[in-house]
């Protein structure tokens, strides 16, 4: 049976979209940002693609087991590191590496009696007041970890920014400043850049880059598209029409009667919905393509279906194919019309939508 909603990947883009990476960073060692399934990819396919990198990146330790039972034999670091004893089990018994953030982290480290058995990457606070040690408590945290037998030296040091994705906005260049001063005493190696750093701050890529939603070929910047950074979609998404009608002038349009036709107006109704990912609050004039030609949503976005205005398209019928995003109407466009990013999107689609992998 054809699925009615599907989601087609290309593999073969992530592999061009590591390429970019590398040429804007190639003196950096790649850690590669495969959280969250992948970013709505499914994160072990796409491991698979981008098995030459020097690590993945996680954000947490069951992900990086997920990895290691699939076989993955690259460095693995968990970015929430972990919170308590079992968690580290996890960490030791499946080889991998600690992000350590917190005093509570280092305390569980000191009741181990295990030697120089877990790599660790110290996360320093620089401003976006999330994880890590503030710059002015490292020196403290630093010695306590010393202590502990367990933690393998060198120790590395890693940052996250702000506002990366604004390269207008100084306090990236403070954080960097920050991050370099608070370390320079320390050996270990460094971390700071993630996608919208790699691309737009040079002066960030340090030892270690952090590619995430690049690696997906789409853009960390607002108001622009992976295709304009050099990069490519890998993923897809696909319907059909199911319905198609004509309604009369002044009639509405889907729940809460909140979009009215000012015309004649011929309608399709598509089968996907908020249940397989597409945006719930994705406005009236939202691009859709039938039959590849862009035509406007109407009325609200519902569970199941969406419906559009098929005045650009007379002679679509029900069964014709139907793109909601991919290379031909960016997934950056779909998530400005939902007043969302793509990061929401391209994550929040549901077991419903078939995966197909493009050969």
């Amino acid at each position: 049976m054809i699925p009615v909603a599907y989601a087609v990947l290309n593999l073969d883009a992530v592999v061009q979209n590591l390429a970019v990476v590398r040429k804007h960073a190639p003196e950096a060692k790649i850690m590669a940002v495969i959280k969250a399934n992948g970013y709505g990819h499914g994160m072990l396919r796409v491991a698979e693609a981008l098995k030459s990198v020097d690590a993945f990146a996680v954000a947490r330790a069951d992900e990086g087991v997920r990895l290691r039972k699939a076989g993955l034999t690259n460095r693995i670091v968990v970015l929430e590191g972990f919170t308590c004893h079992s968690e580290l089990d996890e960490h030791l018994q499946h080889d991998l590496s600690a992000v350590v953030h917190s005093l509570e982290q280092i305390e569980i480290f000191a009741a181990r009696p295990e030697r120089s058995a877990i790599s660790v990457w110290v996360k320093v606070d620089t401003g976006m007041n999330r994880l890590g040690f503030r710059p002015q408590d490292l020196a403290e945290m630093h010695e306590r970890l010393l202590a502990c037998s367990i933690a393998r030296q060198p120790y590395h040091y890693m940052t996250h920014f702000a506002n990366a994705d604004d390269v207008g906005d100084r306090k990236t260049l403070d954080q960097i400043r920050l991050f370099e001063a608070t370390v320079l005493p320390y050996s270990g190696q460094r971390s700071m850049a993630n996608s919208a750093a790699i691309l737009g701050w040079p002066q960030s890529l340090a030892d270690w880059v952090r590619p995430g939603i690049m690696l997906f070929g789409i853009s960390p910047f607002p108001d622009t598209t992976g295709a304009m950074l050099g990069l490519r979609p890998i993923m897809s998404l696909h319907s059909r029409l199911i319905s198609v009608k004509t309604i009369a002038a002044g009639e509405t349009v889907g729940y809460g009667s909140g979009w009215r036709c000012e015309r004649p107006t011929r309608l399709g109704v598509i089968a996907i919905g908020y249940g397989d990912g597409y945006p719930r609050y994705a406005k009236p004039g939202t691009p859709v393509l039938v039959n590849g030609v862009r035509v406007p949503l109407i009325g609200r976005v519902s569970m199941d279906m969406i419906t559009v205005d098929l005045a650009a398209q007379p002679g679509a019928k029900p069964g014709d194919p139907v793109t909601l995003w991919g290379e031909d109407l960016p997934v950056e466009e779909i998530a400005r019309h939902a007043e969302t990013i793509p990061y929401t999107l391209v994550c929040g689609i549901t077991p419903r939508v078939q995966i197909v992998e493009q050969t």
